[in-house]
């Protein structure tokens, strides 16, 4: 952006002809220009013989840069704001640029021109409708932990930052439900009602945003017992494209009443309005948890064992696969001493005499297929390191590589078909020469390659990206999904449409259009406008 970050749009382009480029590496270097969006589905893809899905999934060139239409930001919206908000609206760079960005590869889009920090859903409903006024695009950020793109302002507009609306507003233990504002982490959750003796399980890894997680509609480690947000989200608070606020869903345990509003908000990833608040269920803390690690001689030896438990219905609360590459990261971060072998790390909740139980048949089953050196952390600060190594592989990874940026993979198969899918990916991964890890809530058969790309070299982003288009065309060919909790965003728009089909995506975008007409929620995102 220019000096001036009230007007970054190019010079002469109003909205209904923004300015459009894109952001990536110039024709005649290794590859095409990147396509417009009026190629033909599959332009560009090159994928291996054997995978027999087509897909619709853009250019490797157009994943390393998104296109970029960026919408005149006028004097008078930023005047409005600074009046309304003071010191709360802010055009600093700094500012700017640590709300255009996220934990995806994408390292070149401009930031929004302006930040406001919302305190209340009033405050939101301000900016929102002032900003449809004007017909300029609206980004929700929370923490900033996506790793789709979510946050990123290609089409230019305003970030409204909800971190600071963190009020738990209700708990009703006798429910279990609670209420809260969209800035709350699931870690300030838990932390705060942990005297009631309940807790919220969903645990994506990183402490996002209560709001961020119903927006992506995020699971993580426990999802395999638990569910994801879509089974804990009750109801909703949402200021739609227009200013509006209304409200979704009650804390009744169900409801027949009317189209489910809560549903297709869950998971909008902002597109359809900003959640500001959200009432969701609790659980009673366990009376007894353990968790173990078990190394087994391949990949293969522990899935095949996580399938089985899952098949005899063991309760188990999660299982994580962690290969050696992983553990080897994590190891050398954490100061840990794990075998370098892949492992799984599980949980099991329950009553002391039902977690014996649970722990024996895991045990059982992780003997036939050659699972050793089980280890038990039974103290809760030996559970919290070994959680914590989990949670940090993402970091561990990075720090291993400096300057380098990861590219995710999401995709969830249904639990029989995870050998088929997982093996082939690893068999391509391990001959692509492309650093990688792989960690996955193999429980639920969603699992993530994190391949360390160097920015500086485009070559390993296009090996990248070929590598996760083989991978999303094996998990659509095994009934599978392209994202099991990361959500679209920009880097699976294309996957999307190879998923569910043109009629759905039309549908989809009927809605958007319908809720959100001047295309100002976090435009740019899941599918495209027209």
């Amino acid at each position: 952006p220019g000096p001036n970050p009230r007007a970054r749009g190019a010079a002469g382009t109003g909205q209904g002809s923004p300015a459009c480029t894109r952001v990536g590496r110039p024709a005649g270097k290794g590859g095409p220009a990147a396509a417009p969006d009026s190629a033909a589905p599959g332009a560009g893809v090159n994928l291996q013989s054997r995978t027999a899905t087509r897909m619709n999934a853009p250019t490797a060139l157009s994943h390393l840069g998104p296109e970029i239409n960026q919408r005149d930001v006028p004097v008078a919206l930023i005047d409005a704001l600074k009046t309304r908000f003071g010191e709360r609206c802010s055009t600093a760079l700094v500012v700017r640029e640590q709300h255009g960005r996220d934990e995806s590869a994408y390292t070149t889009v401009p930031p929004p021109a302006a930040v406001v920090f919302a305190q209340s859903t009033e405050d939101v409903a301000f900016a929102v409708a002032l900003a449809n006024q004007h017909s300029v695009p609206v980004i929700a950020f929370g923490v900033g932990s996506s790793l789709e793109g979510h946050l990123l302002a290609v089409q230019g507009g305003i970030s409204i930052d909800v971190s600071r609306m963190k009020k738990i507003l209700m708990v009703n233990a006798e429910d279990l439900t609670v209420t809260v504002q969209a800035g709350v982490t699931r870690k300030q959750l838990n932390e705060e009602i942990k005297s009631t003796g309940l807790f919220f399980p969903i645990d994506p890894g990183a402490d996002a945003s209560i709001g961020g997680m119903s927006a992506t509609r995020a699971s993580g480690t426990n999802a395999v017992r638990y569910g994801t947000m879509r089974e804990n989200v009750l109801a909703l608070e949402v200021v739609t494209a227009s200013g509006e606020v209304i409200r979704t869903g009650t804390r009744a345990k169900k409801s027949a009443a009317g189209y489910d509003l809560t549903r297709l908000m869950v998971g909008s990833e902002g597109t359809l309005g900003v959640i500001t608040e959200i009432t969701l269920k609790l659980y009673p803390l366990p009376e007894a948890i353990s968790a173990a690690i078990c190394s087994f001689p391949s990949i293969e030896a522990a899935v095949r064992t996580t399938i089985q438990i899952i098949q005899m219905g063991i309760p188990i609360a999660r299982v994580e696969l962690i290969d050696i590459n992983a553990v080897r990261l994590v190891n050398s971060y954490a100061k840990l001493t794990l075998r370098e072998e892949p492992l799984l790390l599980m949980e099991f909740h329950g009553s002391p005499a039902s977690v014996k139980e649970q722990a024996e048949s895991v045990q059982e089953i992780a003997s036939e297929f050659g699972g050793n050196a089980f280890e038990w952390a039974t103290t809760p600060e030996e559970r919290t390191r070994l959680w914590t190594a989990r949670h940090n592989a993402y970091f561990a990874a990075i720090q291993s590589k400096p300057g380098c940026r990861a590219m995710s993979t999401d995709t969830c198969v249904p639990i029989s078909r995870l050998a088929d899918c997982l093996l082939d990916s690893v068999a391509e991964a391990d001959a692509s020469g492309i650093p990688y890890f792989l960690v996955g809530h193999v429980g639920d058969g969603n699992f993530h390659f994190g391949y360390l790309l160097d920015p500086n070299k485009p070559e390993e982003h296009e090996i990248a990206e070929q590598l996760n288009q083989s991978l999303v065309a094996r998990a659509l060919r095994l009934e599978g999904t392209c994202t099991g909790e990361h959500g679209v965003g920009l880097h699976k728009m294309g996957f999307l449409l190879t998923e569910t089909g043109t009629g759905a995506v039309d549908m989809m975008r009927t809605i958007k259009r319908a809720l959100d007409p001047k295309n100002i929620m976090n435009p740019g995102k899941i599918f495209t406008f027209s």
